[in-house]
């Protein structure tokens, strides 16, 4: 079987020792200016919250959307209710490094950098093009450098999201202090989904973590049972770039603590 994780990984380790080579760390350390932790923020300060993403294409699925820029989904989801954007810079998404530079000067949403970081230099470099937000996947990621780039996310005033698919991912990721934990619905070796896999893992969660939904996630239904089952929010990007409507779904998806109070 294909492992597609694994090829991403071996592109990124070249685009990561390319980009050192055009603009060396020390460069990038004079640009920056640390973010004030903007998505956390926002978050402890909603009940349930969307972070929308502007995704154009999938690695397993080719093009998703074709009829608007990563700027225009942003505009849409900023309009329509979206408390974060995850702005992907990987090739194998169709995402660049522009593109984050133009979302962030477009919105004035926290913007979280959707990418394979596996190096320190990204989380810099996230900083200097504008992210206020980095993922860090445990998977493919040792402990000790999950430990090693959660600080360094911090001491850019930067959160961290840190994605899990399975107990052990868990089991790191509750060994550091990230207050974020995606639980990732996506196979990232198969790229397969299902959102039983937040079902299995949110009881395993202890209580300190704001859990979001990752992957997966193609209907009101699916985001009223993460939201039931305890998740505090939710990652989205096929589901809302598909839809008919772009805006009346993201609107759909940002309702949903509205909907569990009225039907409490």
């Amino acid at each position: 079987m294909k492992n597609i994780l694994a090829e991403i990984i071996e592109q990124k380790k070249a685009i990561v020792s390319e980009a050192k080579m055009s603009l060396p760390l020390s460069d990038i350390k004079e640009r920056v200016t640390p973010s004030g932790f903007r998505m956390s923020h926002k978050l402890r300060r909603e009940e349930f919250s969307l972070i929308a993403e502007c995704k154009l294409q999938s690695p397993s699925k080719g093009r998703l959307c074709a009829s608007h820029t990563v700027t225009e989904l942003a505009r849409i989801y900023e309009d329509n209710g979206a408390s974060v954007l995850s702005v992907h810079t990987d090739p194998h998404f169709l995402g660049k490094n522009d593109d984050l530079i133009a979302v962030r000067n477009a919105t004035k949403l926290p913007i979280m950098r959707k990418d394979f970081i596996i190096d320190e230099y990204q989380i810099y470099e996230a900083r200097m093009l504008g992210a206020d937000a980095v993922l860090l996947i445990a998977r493919i990621l040792t402990p000790r450098q999950l430990l090693s780039y959660l600080y360094t996310a911090w001491g850019l005033g930067m959160d961290a999201l840190i994605e899990v698919h399975d107990k052990d991912d868990l089991a790191a990721a509750q060994s550091t202090p990230a207050e974020f934990i995606g639980i990732n619905n996506r196979n990232l070796t198969t790229f397969t989904t299902s959102i039983e896999n937040t079902m299995t893992l949110i009881d395993k969660v202890d209580d300190k973590r704001t859990i979001i939904s990752e992957s997966g996630i193609s209907s009101f239904d699916d985001v009223l049972r993460l939201r039931e089952a305890g998740c505090n929010g939710i990652l989205v990007g096929e589901g809302l770039v598909k839809a008919n409507d772009i805006a009346e779904q993201t609107r759909l998806f940002s309702d949903a603590k509205i909907e569990k109070k009225q039907s409490a």
